[in-house]
């Protein structure tokens, strides 16, 4: 008689629409959330007012020698990061904030100590920054636990900082840290990313469920070694290295129902999980800059600024939709437009089929910006420095002299074009009971337009499956 063998399947029973489904249990998200030593008290190593922050570095760096060079290879510092191949030229370059356009404020150059406010350094405000300098790196922007630490022009700390007060409080970040500088991007809360606003500081369930329900940091996804903090933004990236996934905690297929899971071959998370953005503060949707300069106009924050031009905002939006296979078609300086139709600064590459592509949610951020007409190429103007539109209003001059400094020539002849950005969404996650349903998508006036992501027809209407 054989003998019997005894086999135990662990398994969770579930019950959806009459089907019986068996979901084995796995490791828990949990498991992958790096733990973090308890808070040391550093009131003790800052006796003594601090009268910089250079000075705040330079005592951070005696009990913590390498943190400064670590934190001066990472693209927090040097706002350069991935390395391409200009189409154009054949070089490899490597790209980033400091050398990139996009359609908000349009470029750094000539306007350092504006958009160095948030450079995670001190006294950027020039092209001849030091960026060897050990003690330019800024150890409070990322650890100041007081909550009073701010930045001002060039990333210098703010007059009224107390440094030693914060110096004393510091440990690992926290949600705010981040957000002081990524929430407000762009010129204002909430402006650029859609997906990231002050609500994330102190959120609810339904601002997002990581940061909210779990009271989960940044970190606790974004954190990596040396100083070298996960994940891509790309506005300035162009492909996925070094970036992270909801996978990096979650399964690949986490559902019961397995028709849910057929799903993630062909779709992000994102897609399901965030059915709208900007929930609680609005964010910038268009920006018009050829509207700028209009004496006869009062100033409003959310719908004209003399200096900057007309707005449009929204909040609750419904992201579009598009194939994303995590690298991106950049704009480089020097590259030529057709400027008779939207010029896409960051298109996402990627189609139905195509190894890698998924359909993901997007902000699509429209703009009328500057370009010669002549040379068919966008100029990045001074805006905020010396000789800059926000000062004389003449965009002539602004355009000279921001197509010196990143070496381009301006022919005089100035016209306004229509760019596009888009920004992945990836925060704002809400609890899985609110999570995007069958007929959000399949169904008449549903929020999918398949002929544009390359279905014939929705993909459940009978007769259009496949096609």
């Amino acid at each position: 008689m054989p003998k019997k063998v005894l086999v135990i399947v662990v398994a969770a029973v579930v019950v959806i629409g009459g089907f019986l489904l068996l979901k084995p249990k796995s490791a828990s998200p949990w498991d992958k959330i790096p733990s973090y030593r308890p808070h040391l008290d550093h009131a003790s190593f800052f006796p003594d007012p601090i009268a910089s922050g250079q000075e705040a570095t330079k005592q951070c760096l005696t009990c913590h020698p390498d943190s400064s060079k670590e934190v001066m290879a990472t693209a927090h510092f040097q706002w350069l990061g991935d390395t391409m191949q200009n189409p154009r030229t054949g070089q490899e370059i490597k790209v980033g904030k400091k050398n990139l356009i996009n359609n908000f404020c349009i470029g750094i150059d000539g306007n350092w100590p504006s958009c160095t406010r948030c450079h995670a350094g001190y006294g950027w405000s020039d092209d001849k920054y030091d960026f060897d300098e050990q003690t330019n790196v800024d150890c409070l922007v990322c650890h100041d636990r007081t909550g009073t630490y701010k930045k001002g022009p060039s990333g210098m700390p703010a007059k009224d900082v107390d440094l030693q007060a914060v110096a004393k409080s510091v440990g690992f970040p926290r949600r705010d840290n981040c957000g002081g500088c990524h929430h407000y991007g762009g010129g204002g809360l909430g402006v650029k990313h859609g997906d990231l606003d002050a609500t994330l500081d102190n959120p609810n369930d339904y601002d997002d469920v990581h940061m909210g329900r779990h009271n989960m940091l940044c970190i606790d996804c974004h954190g990596g070694k040396k100083h070298q903090i996960m994940g891509k933004g790309y506005s300035v990236s162009v492909n996925p290295q070094n970036g992270i996934a909801c996978t990096d905690c979650h399964e690949e297929k986490p559902h019961a129902d397995s028709r849910i899971n057929d799903h993630t071959d062909a779709v992000a998370c994102q897609t399901c999980h965030i059915p709208t953005f900007a929930n609680r503060v609005p964010t910038k949707m268009v920006w018009d800059w050829s509207k700028a300069g209009d004496d006869s106009r009062k100033d409003d924050v959310h719908n004209y600024l003399k200096i900057k031009g007309e707005f449009v905002y929204d909040s609750a939006v419904i992201p579009a939709y598009e194939w994303f296979d995590m690298t991106v078609d950049r704009y480089l300086l020097g590259d030529t437009i057709d400027d008779t139709k939207m010029v896409d600064l960051n298109r996402p590459r990627g189609q139905r089929g195509s190894p890698g592509a998924k359909i993901w949610p997007f902000k699509l951020h429209l703009a009328k910006q500057p370009y010669d007409k002549e040379s068919k190429m966008l100029i990045p103007p001074v805006t905020a420095g010396k000789g800059g539109y926000w000062h004389e209003f003449d965009w002539d001059k602004a355009m000279g002299i921001g197509a010196k400094l990143v070496g381009l020539e301006y022919s005089g002849q100035l016209g306004f074009v229509e760019t596009r950005m888009h920004w992945p969404l990836s925060h704002m996650v809400v609890p899985a009971e609110q999570a995007l349903q069958c007929n959000d998508c399949h169904s008449q006036g549903g929020r999918m337009d398949w002929k544009a992501l390359g279905y014939g027809a929705d993909p459940m209407d009978v007769g259009g499956r496949g096609k």
